[in-house]
């Protein structure tokens, strides 16, 4: 799949007020599964895997449970994070996620799918680039790996929250460069938090994409079109990667997935 350009200065702007007001929408992206959960039960099924979900800043496992409650249905294994509330790498927050994915590896005998929801997400990419060998792709929200520390509208609350510059955490990870698993960026040109094009991810192997839904960044996680691309993605069998189908299903994922090549 052909990658969207993103620019490649350091001056990208958080999104303006127009499209942070209109972050307001997540209640009805929510609503909308209801009349979409006929064709949701279309998506592929899984295979059983464990898939390990981890929540965006400021949030718990309550956020992805709405998620993790539709990928049961498709056949997974889903798990929260089990941290209470995502305020940051704070002490024990990596090296207990470490440890979640090792004993969750362990517990099946088979590697495990990552879902981060933005802030969530920087935490699935890092995870696999230190254990690809116990990950089977990973999956991100929203996430802004590819911006400069203040191309978003939480970078504040993040400082508040972490207790940590925000400047001096991006100078202790190459958070652009991919893990070397499939690695996938569901994004939203109408994210109001994160600009959009921080969640841009180059080709940086064959196994990379990035597939674009019409969302609002709180409702990413509750929104159909991300939910459809999440199953998609999942079942996909290990070792047979292949890029995101924006064109099926008779023609209605076209309308619902925007072509990422556009101006």
């Amino acid at each position: 799949m052909a990658t969207p350009r993103r620019p490649t200065n350091n001056d990208l702007p958080p999104p303006g007020l127009g499209l942070l007001a209109l972050e307001f929408r997540a209640p009805f992206e929510l609503g909308s599964v209801l009349p979409a959960w006929p064709v949701l039960q279309r998506a592929p099924a899984g295979d059983g895997h464990t898939v390990l979900v981890f929540p965006g800043l400021s949030a718990s496992d309550a956020t992805t449970l709405p998620l993790r409650g539709y990928l049961g249905t498709r056949g997974y294994r889903s798990m929260g994070w089990s941290q209470g509330f995502n305020f940051g790498p704070r002490a024990g927050v990596l090296d207990t996620a470490r440890r979640d994915l090792r004993e969750a590896y362990e517990a099946s005998g088979r590697k495990v799918s990552l879902i981060g929801w933005s802030l969530g997400g920087v935490y699935a990419r890092e995870l696999a680039k230190e254990m690809p060998e116990l990950v089977r792709c990973v999956i991100t929200l929203g996430t802004p790996f590819a911006g400069p520390p203040k191309s978003t509208n939480a970078w504040r609350i993040y400082e508040l929250t972490s207790g940590r510059d925000i400047h001096s955490e991006h100078q202790q990870f190459d958070l652009p460069a991919a893990p070397p698993v499939p690695t996938t960026s569901i994004y939203s040109r109408t994210d109001g938090i994160v600009a959009w094009q921080g969640s841009i991810q180059q080709p940086d192997h064959a196994e990379t994409e990035n597939i674009e839904v019409v969302a609002s960044h709180i409702g990413l996680g509750v929104n159909p079109g991300a939910w459809w691309a999440v199953a998609d993605r999942l079942a996909q069998p290990e070792n047979l990667w292949r890029p995101f189908d924006r064109t099926g299903l008779y023609g209605i994922k076209g309308l619902i997935y925007p072509d990422p090549n556009r101006s």
